[in-house]
Order: structure tokens, then sequence, then C-alpha cells
């Protein structure tokens, strides 16, 4: 078994930037695959002080105060950012970063943000159809070649003459640039467009049942369009939850306010054997990289603990 394991957190929960650096460091220095935020304007629950944080502004600070791990989003909505700006956005902090960024993506679901902060939140047949125009622009801009320009014309939005630039300093992704993820648990749009654009298809917070029916529904979708599946990474997020015993484990539990028993059948929860078993598990189904969902980001203890007990033995 080989699965590569990366830091995922919510900082739209809580957290400073300096919050965040520290589990970004801590996560590179102890061999974690990726530090990943979330990105989200509203709080699903608490005050979330001291507020929330834009995701590219905060992973361009991160680019320049780290050194060797990669950064990503879980998923940048969409609905948040024309694509055009979205494009130069992350291919400046590739560039930042000596070219350790990753895009998730996905059309954007939380209601609520939208209506804190003022965005528009079309239905979702309009937001899915943003969101491949959306694939389909930022893909176009980094891949067209240096000095010649590059049109689009959709149904919500246009592009002409563009130079297409800045150039990302990474160019191995499947459209060219850096890698994209699409994830999510619809049954056709999903797979589709993760078959035609995506470099990695994620699954959040799903069971082995349906880890197994998604991920067989997005081979096929590959498979009708010729590609080969294998040519994508696949992966699943959980929330992180481990104990080196019983009491470090509903200490921990209690926490991040989640109840033990069910953190262990919904999430990455138990001592260090059983998550070594359970990340197995999801392995066997074609898991190649896992997500850990951090909840408390000042307990980094909890990733020495993983770096230490259960990277090891996956």
């Amino acid at each position: 078994m080989t699965v590569e394991l990366r830091v995922f957190t919510e900082p739209q929960q809580g957290a400073s930037y300096d919050d965040l650096l520290a589990v970004a460091r801590t996560a590179e220095d102890l061999g974690f695959g990726a530090f990943f935020r979330s990105d989200h304007y509203l709080t699903m629950g608490g005050d979330g002080l001291p507020g929330p944080s834009d995701a590219w502004t905060t992973l361009a600070g991160l680019a320049r105060d780290t050194s060797t791990i990669r950064l990503g989003t879980m998923m940048s909505s969409a609905t948040f950012r024309h694509p055009g700006v979205l494009a130069i956005q992350v291919a400046n902090v590739d560039a930042m970063s000596g070219g350790r960024v990753e895009l998730g993506i996905g059309a954007g679901w939380f209601t609520e943000e939208h209506t804190a902060y003022g965005i528009p939140f079309p239905d979702t047949r309009e937001r899915f159809a943003r969101f491949a125009e959306q694939l389909d622009v930022v893909t176009g801009l980094w891949s067209t070649p240096r000095g010649e320009t590059y049109d689009f014309t959709g149904t919500h939005y246009r592009l002409a003459d563009s130079p297409a630039l800045p150039k990302p300093v990474q160019d191995g992704g499947y459209r060219g640039g850096p890698p994209i993820l699409i994830g999510g648990k619809g049954r056709n749009q999903t797979p589709a467009l993760t078959a035609r654009y995506a470099d990695e298809f994620n699954l959040p917070f799903v069971d082995e049942d349906f880890t197994a029916t998604q991920f067989a529904r997005v081979r096929a979708a590959c498979e009708e369009i010729g590609r080969d599946p294998d040519d994508l990474t696949w992966s699943n997020a959980l929330v992180l939850c481990v104990g080196r015993d019983e009491a470090e484990l509903a200490r921990r539990a209690e926490v991040i306010g989640r109840d033990v028993d069910e953190l262990r059948l919904n999430g990455l929860a138990g001592t260090p054997p059983e998550v070594v078993d359970k990340i197995g598990r999801y392995a066997k189904l074609g898991a190649q990289r896992v997500y850990l969902q951090v909840l408390d980001l000042s307990d980094l203890e909890h990733l020495h603990l993983v770096a230490e007990e259960v990277m090891p033995h996956v």
C-alpha cells in the first residue's frame, strides 16, 4: 500500500494567517504531501474569529513562507472569480511557489456565504454551466502558446484577443499548467467534467461503498471519451481524529465537537492501527491520496502523531 497523506484545513471556521502558516510548515517538516485549504467566506458553525481569509491570497503568502510542500484549494468556487482572473491568480501563485500549486475547483454550493458577502448565486444548472466554461477558459489560457492569443465564446464568459498571460511555472497537467482537481458526488456532470479536464478526482467525506460506486462512474466517463482512467489520481478526503489511546481520542473529538463513534464510522478516526487499516481499505478501492481534514489547527501534535505512527505504514 502506497498512499500519500495530505493536510486539508478549513480556515473559515476560525484561523489567522499565522495559524495556517504554523500548520503548513509543520506539515512540510513532517513530510506530508501537500497543504490544502478550503475556499469559503463564512463559518459553518461558531463565531469564525478572526474572520474569513481569501484562499488565493493566503496561498500566495504560503508560497513564499514555505519551501517544498505543495499547495492547493479544495475547492475554489467557480462563483467567486471570473475565470480569466482565476487563471492569472493561480499562475502568479504557481510562480511564487516555484511550481508547487494545484487548483481544486468546483461549482460552489454554500448559499449563505454568497448572501453574506453579496456574491451572486445562480441556480444549480447555471452554476455547473459556469463551472464547465471556467474549466475551458482557465486551461485554454494556460495552454495557449506564447505569442498567440486566446478567444472564447460561451454562454457566460467571452474572451477576445487575450494574450493568455502569465503562464504558470508548471506545464504538466492533463490540459497544461498546474494539476486540476475536481470532486463530488454527482452522477453525470461531475464524472464527465473530471474525464475532460482533471488530473485528480477527489471524493470528500463518503464511505467505502460510495467511493467504489463513484470511482466506477468516473472511470466509465473517462473510457467513454477514450481517456485512460489510470491517467487520473484518485483521492478521498476524511476528517482526522487520531489518538494513541481512547482518552486522547475522546479529547480530540470533543475539541472539534464530534462524537468518537460517529467519527470512527464517518471519518478517519481511532488509534493509529485503526487509521492505517481504514486507509488500506480505501486504497484497495483505488485511492492513491487521502486528504486529512484537520479541524483543530492549534493541535500540531496531532500531525506529529500521524507522521510518526500512520504515515510509515501507508
